[in-house]
């Protein structure tokens, strides 16, 4: 299951809205097929890992990180080609959340194939919380990613940009925007760093993530880099107020913006709740939100973050800094938000903090 567990991995962020998963076939102690899911509307993991095995599949035993599904959509039921190849055993990390997908563990034992469930289930659920947030909710899962000094600071002075985390960190954010549908910042952040938020991977095939910027004014300045680099990625800008001129639109649009507008909240803001349901209907399964300190505040206040990567570098900044949150607070501690299932880890010399919130 580890194995095959490998293979879903290497579709991360290029299967939406379907889930990652990977096959692996083995007869005899011997790995004879494996396979991952590549694209939606393409060949599923098991149809791969049978390609790869072929006769070799009769009578062998396929491990599969996902329940094989059982019904007739873009690709026919993986189900019905598990039997129709001879494997005699099929092993589940993972039941499909999906009610329109599974029943393919109870098919196959129908068929009289024996099914075991449960292998290495937290791993394979883990991989793919994107999945099943969204076939569960509608909604992305939300992953929040900031880099900060040792005092919660992630700007030299307010109002200015300025790298804080190092290389290594740097190399950890363009591998998660890899595996990221999409990227999404506030009109702060993109008038400060004018940052490209594209995914750069020496040496490796890497793919840019939806852009999306929170504007709710429209301030987006049409030769931001976001509209002006060369990338394959599209770069959505949602806004909320009435009074914008024709000419800031026709200007965006000119640069390649896709402009939505959404109901503002009370204090004129756009409402990222229906940012969120946005991103969901147009099948965007997972998004890293990268700031700044209201878009984080925002995000925290109104429950919605799953997931955080918190890179801490070894120094101190000081009060003339931006702090992490703005718009967010816990008077008490039975107020604050806190984090699940943490694990620590050093990237170069900053140390990266990540917990679950959902």
């Amino acid at each position: 299951m580890e194995v095959a567990l490998a293979e879903a991995r290497k579709g991360l962020g290029r299967t939406s809205p379907n889930p990652c998963v990977g096959a692996v076939i083995v007869n005899n102690g011997r790995i004879v097929g494996r396979g991952y899911h590549k694209k939606a509307g393409t060949p599923h993991a098991e149809i791969h890992a049978l390609a790869d095995a072929g006769t070799d599949a009769h009578g062998a035993t396929m491990y599969v990180t996902l329940e094989p599904c059982n019904h007739t959509g873009r690709t026919p039921p993986c189900s019905r080609a598990v039997c129709e190849a001879g494997i005699r055993r099929v092993v589940v990390g993972l039941m499909d959340p999906n009610p329109l997908a599974s029943g393919g563990a109870g098919y196959l034992q129908k068929q009289g194939v024996e099914v075991v469930t449960g292998v290495c289930e937290k791993a394979c659920r883990s991989l793919n919380y994107p999945f099943i947030k969204h076939v569960t909710t509608g909604l992305p899962w939300v992953v929040m990613k900031a880099a900060l000094s040792l005092d919660g600071k992630i700007t030299y002075q307010t109002g200015r940009g300025g790298a804080i985390s190092g290389t290594k960190s740097k190399e950890f954010v363009h591998r998660l925007r890899n595996n990221i549908d999409a990227i999404l910042i506030g009109i702060d952040t993109a008038v400060i760093d004018d940052p490209s938020l594209t995914t750069r991977l020496p040496g490796q095939e890497s793919r840019d993530p939806l852009r999306i910027i929170i504007d709710s004014s429209l301030r987006t300045d049409p030769g931001s880099k976001v509209l002006t680099q060369q990338s394959s990625a599209e770069t959505w800008i949602f806004y909320s107020t009435d009074i914008v001129t024709d000419s800031q639109k026709i200007a965006l649009k000119r640069s390649g913006a896709q402009l939505h507008k959404v109901p503002a909240t009370t204090d004129g803001q756009v409402d990222i709740k229906e940012v969120l349901h946005i991103l969901g209907e147009k099948n965007i399964l997972s998004l890293l939100v990268e700031g700044g300190a209201s878009i984080f505040g925002s995000f925290l206040r109104n429950n919605l973050v799953d997931e955080v990567f918190l890179l801490l570098a070894p120094f101190f900044i000081g009060e003339q800094g931006q702090p992490l949150l703005t718009g967010y607070s816990a008077e008490t501690p039975d107020q604050v938000t806190r984090l699940r299932e943490v694990t620590t880890s050093r990237q170069g010399d900053d140390t990266l903090i990540h917990g679950l919130l959902s």
